[in-house]
């Protein structure tokens, strides 16, 4: 057993994160020696409740920002970070985020450094942000930076500048672009792990088959039946946490990649972007 020291901070980020009692979050945090996720292992496999969700975490306020090119094959999401929440919800502090995505959109940088190397309006991104924390009185930064190429790249702007999502597909006809809007919505709600099964990294599906085993044995299932149902939970694994295989939220029944392909034959997404604040 660990002596380390856990602090009631720390049991009610937990908490707040999993969903899970107070003295189960403390228990949890004790023997994964203060490690969250070894803590949010920990609790799945205790069967004690935990919300799937990533939405709970702490996070800095500040917009999400995602924008595509006017012929609609590149697109990019940024975060831009404030301290409070009455600096994010300002019309100019939300311009400054759509001007830092206008440059990207306009000079097409493929890295966060490369943005904020940028000029726009005589001054590098980097200084206008320095220039910017001057003014408003709070710290202010690019956390995060991404880019989608494809046939046709739809954004989409959720919350109140607080998710950003980008998808790329490989078709440009009639309909696509409403059919991503959708796909986009259903990243917004269902945050996909992964595109399909074969991207799932294999660190993710090593945890969840030993959580999947774990939990198995604790029904007191025999051992000879825990690869076999280990590999069930699995499987349902990837269809709940991957996005072609994840049921349409708009129409439970079909999955994404039959919603795509209804849409227009062989329509698929080669690529999602998602950004949410704070996350």
């Amino acid at each position: 057993m660990s002596t380390i020291q856990i602090s009631a901070a720390d049991v009610n980020k937990l908490r707040q994160q999993t969903g899970a009692g107070m003295m189960d979050c403390k228990k949890a945090l004790t023997e994964a020696n203060g490690d969250f996720e070894a803590a949010v292992d920990y609790l799945r496999k205790k069967g004690a409740k935990v919300a799937a969700s990533r939405q709970d975490r702490e996070s800095n306020e500040g917009v999400v920002i995602a924008k595509a090119t006017a012929d609609g094959k590149r697109g990019v999401v940024l975060e831009l970070n404030c301290e409070t929440d009455f600096v994010a919800k300002n019309a100019d502090f939300v311009a400054l985020g759509n001007k830092f995505a206008d440059i990207a959109i306009e000079k097409n940088p493929a890295t966060l450094e490369e943005l904020l190397a940028l000029e726009v309006d005589g001054a590098k991104v980097s200084d206008l942000i320095i220039d910017n924390t001057g003014k408003i009185g709070e710290k202010l930064g690019i956390s995060k930076y991404e880019v989608v190429s494809g046939d046709k790249v739809v954004p989409y702007i959720h919350g109140n500048y607080r998710l950003g999502v980008l998808v790329a597909l490989n078709q440009d006809a009639a309909g696509v672009e409403e059919a991503g809007k959708d796909v986009a919505m259903q990243i917004a709600a269902m945050n996909p792990v992964a595109l399909d099964k074969a991207d799932v990294d294999p660190h993710t599906i090593e945890r969840e088959i030993e959580i999947a085993k774990e939990q198995i044995r604790a029904e007191g299932k025999p051992e000879e039946m825990v690869e076999k149902i280990a590999t069930g939970k699995l499987n349902k694994f990837y269809k709940d946490s991957t996005l072609l295989n994840q049921e349409f939220v708009k129409d439970g029944s079909k999955d994404v990649r039959k919603f795509l392909d209804e849409t227009s034959k062989g329509l698929t997404v080669t690529a999602f972007k998602r950004v949410q604040l704070g996350a």
